[in-house]
């Protein structure tokens, strides 16, 4: 694990003016994308628990978008380079160094935690203890919005990412590694992607430890 996390963070320390103007204004041109963390910040709120993690941040931008819509949110990310940026981008949120699977945060604290193509890079058997790291800081009844490359097929495809390698996944499969970490998707949204790698764009929203059906927005 450590190994493949080292390389992701030197690939992006070395990327971070470029990725921060790249991106800064991106969800202006994604509305589904953008409708997704509107409903995520809507019933983060609606927990009574407000607290979210923006988990693998980069330049702080989403953080900053759920701050507006009035979620306690702070930003977390394992490259320095983006810390600092976000950190000066945004200076009244808090922004720290973390490892997706170390977060630094203590148990059941939060009502929202926010994975917004953040995993995209962690090899396929480490997933399940990523998204069992970030069920354990959820409050019973706490949101996991995750955005990731989907694919049509049966396995997750590894690809070359522009930044560093990368996977898309099957949506039911990743759905699936949600239940096991005890996280129940509730709704989804799945779309043609607007770049040329041709992946679906996927959009999950699972609930800890509450049942109920899965409404299907694709």
């Amino acid at each position: 694990m450590v190994e493949h996390q080292d390389e992701t963070r030197t690939a992006y320390d070395g990327i971070v003016e470029l990725y921060a103007s790249m991106f800064a204004d991106r969800l202006e041109t994604q509305p589904f994308a953008r409708a997704m963390i509107g409903t995520f910040a809507e019933l983060v709120r609606g927990t009574g628990n407000p607290r979210a993690v923006d988990v693998g941040c980069g330049p702080g931008h989403l953080t900053a978008m759920l701050h507006d819509l009035g979620v306690d949110a702070f930003g977390l990310d394992l490259s320095p380079g983006m810390v600092d940026h976000a950190r000066r981008a945004h200076p009244t949120l808090r922004f720290d160094e973390a490892r997706m699977e170390t977060l630094p945060v203590e148990d059941g604290a939060l009502g929202g935690v926010l994975a917004h193509y953040s995993m995209i890079h962690t090899p396929p058997g480490e997933l399940p203890a990523v998204l069992a790291e970030q069920a354990r800081v959820l409050a019973p009844g706490g949101l996991l919005l995750v955005s990731f490359f989907g694919t049509d097929g049966p396995d997750p495809v590894r690809f070359d990412h522009k930044v560093t390698p990368a996977y898309s996944w099957p949506v039911d499969r990743f759905a699936e590694l949600l239940a096991g970490a005890g996280l129940v998707t509730f709704a989804r949204l799945v779309h043609d992607p607007a770049s040329e790698r041709g992946f679906l764009d996927a959009h999950l929203l699972a609930r800890r430890g509450v049942g109920g059906c899965e409404a299907v927005l694709s």
